[in-house]
């Protein structure tokens, strides 16, 4: 059976704290043009995100994003990384993750869905009866 599914666990920088947060970054097949960033809370709890796939890889050249989320590329001492803020009706926030890991993470999607394939992943008719039976009641 093939793989569906990449993830990858890495500590990033949360603005205005001085420990790290755990982060999971997770691509399924089933939903090829997202990935979903998790965060765990200091109480335990995971908050999550749902991210554009090709938002992130723009990310990893420089800056993207005009909306509730936003990425920019920085060079910190002896490496890159990459400051991601997400914005919502809450508030916000800004992580600073190792470029070279997220990259490795997209690389890890590619592996599983090329940029630009991501429509031959999705069943339009299954998700047309869907919308249906729901609209159905």
């Amino acid at each position: 059976m093939a793989t569906s599914r990449a993830t990858q666990v890495m500590f990033a920088a949360l603005t205005g704290h001085e420990s790290p947060v755990m982060t999971r970054w997770t691509y399924s097949v089933s939903d090829p043009f997202a990935v979903t960033l998790a965060v765990q809370t200091p109480r335990g709890r995971w908050v999550e995100w749902l991210l554009g796939r090709d938002l992130l890889l723009a990310g990893l050249t420089g800056i993207a994003g005009d909306g509730d989320v936003r990425l920019c590329r920085q060079q910190a001492p002896g490496h890159e990384v990459i400051t991601l803020e997400v914005r919502s009706s809450d508030g916000r926030a800004m992580f600073t993750v190792d470029r070279e890991l997220l990259g490795r993470f997209i690389d890890a999607t590619t592996q599983l869905v090329e940029f630009g394939d991501e429509a031959t992943c999705i069943d339009f008719e299954a998700e047309i009866a869907l919308l249906t039976r729901s609209c159905a009641g």
